[in-house]
């Protein structure tokens, strides 16, 4: 309308503007730029120069936008309930170790003009560092089975708390008894899976985990790494300690590629962003054997049948899966009113394709928790509410007990003073 008044002292000029149609749904991974179009985050930051010098190459990303879609609804559901500082979600292709979603809460919408608040920016899923609590255990138990020191039908006395170097190791709730290997799993018992570490030594230990790449920066395509944090002097009560996941803090992405790792058949495949990169993960290093992992199969979905993962169930998709409940540390030690809970799960645990982790930073207990903000009652409905919602979306068809148990044999275990016939995966 102004051009069409003629004026000759008007004058029109063309320019670029960086739009991102996906809003704050995939801010973290995809970053933002600047006025002039240089990154300043995410994979607009990490792929800068490429991106400037070959404007008309495009840069796929592995995500599935109607994955990440979900895992942000349903972990903005749970932020809203619980109330937490933070929360993280994750989604990885097991078989390629292509990331599927990444959630960071709260996150920014890069369209927006303006100060965006420092927390928002925080990538919590991959730059922050964090004592993880019971998942660790999953590590633990696979070392020890890996190593020898331990079978499914051994156990450890877990009837006293552990005394060591002057700290007291207690479990949250204590069965205060001998335990099989698969109850100290499924009942989460600190005492256990300390007893356990100790009896691999601290020396295997370390090297186990620098095998997992848990102890060095993840090498994912994003400029927001954390560098893991870890005792340099590993002493006794260090091993104890990571046994159940304290003094010893990552982020969340490297959890997810570690516990991967150990239930695909034990190799050890880099996360990735990239599509590109996915085409590269088809082999790996082996870090555990296939006897293991076939193990911690087990373990894990019968975490989810008997321990603190029942929430997280999804009948037909046979979920896997470990909790974890971690006390933050304060100014004068661990507070026991600042905890970080946490489930990863993996479905469908028979021949697992998907793991599916949630995070919530400091939650909240609500009546229909019990007032209880563990990893069992706040993050793992998060990810059976994922799960449940994600499966139809790629055709996997609910199947019944009986049809999975008769294509695979069968473990015998002892739980809680009985035999059971736990599927072998």
């Amino acid at each position: 309308a102004v051009n069409a008044l003629g004026e000759p002292g008007f004058r029109f000029l063309e320019e670029q503007r960086r739009i991102y149609p996906h809003g704050s749904l995939v801010a973290h991974a995809v970053g933002y730029g600047k006025i002039d179009n240089r990154g300043l985050g995410g994979l607009e930051l990490a792929f800068d120069e490429r991106l400037l010098a070959f404007p008309d190459k495009p840069l796929t990303t592995s995500i599935d936008l109607r994955f990440q879609h979900v895992m942000r609804e349903e972990l903005a559901r749970a932020v809203l309930v619980h109330q937490p500082a933070g929360a993280v979600g994750i989604i990885l292709d097991i078989a390629s170790g292509g990331l599927l979603a990444i959630v960071s809460l709260p996150d920014f919408n890069p369209n927006e003009d303006g100060k965006v608040d420092p927390d928002a920016l925080f990538n919590r899923a991959t730059l922050g560092a964090y004592e993880m609590g019971s998942t660790f255990k999953i590590f633990t138990t696979a070392m020890a089975l890996e190593t020898g020191v331990t079978t499914l039908q051994d156990g450890f006395d877990a009837t006293e708390p552990l005394r060591l170097s002057g700290k007291v190791i207690k479990d949250f709730h204590g069965e205060a008894r001998w335990l099989s290997v698969p109850e100290i799993f499924i009942h989460s018992s600190n005492i256990g899976s300390a007893k356990m570490a100790l009896a691999v030594g601290g020396n295997m230990q370390r090297e186990f985990l620098t095998r997992l790449r848990l102890l060095v920066r993840s090498q994912l395509e994003l400029p927001e790494l954390a560098r893991p944090l870890y005792p340099r002097k590993w002493r006794e009560i260090h091993t104890a300690t990571i046994g159940f996941g304290h003094g010893i803090a990552v982020s969340p992405a490297q959890l997810c590629a570690g516990v991967a790792s150990l239930i695909n058949g034990g190799l050890w495949r880099p996360l990735t962003i990239l599509v590109e990169n996915e085409k590269l993960n088809l082999t790996g290093d082996r870090v555990v054997s296939r006897a293991t992992s076939r193990a911690m199969r087990q373990l894990l979905r019968l975490a989810v049948t008997h321990g603190t993962g029942r929430k997280a169930e999804v009948p037909g998709y046979w979920v896997g899966g470990k909790t974890g409940t971690a006390e933050k540390v304060g100014p004068k030690g661990y507070d026991r009113t600042k905890i970080l809970s946490s489930f990863v799960g993996i479905f469908p645990i028979t021949a697992p394709r998907y793991l599916v982790f949630a995070m919530l930073d400091e939650p909240k207990g609500t009546p229909a928790t019990q007032g209880r903000a563990t990893g069992g009652w706040t993050a793992a409905p998060v990810v059976g509410h994922v799960i449940a919602r994600i499966g139809p979306m790629i055709g996997i068809k609910p199947e019944a007990e009986a049809a999975v148990r008769g294509r695979f044999g069968e473990t015998v275990i002892k739980l809680d003073g009985d035999e059971i016939r736990l599927a072998a995966y």
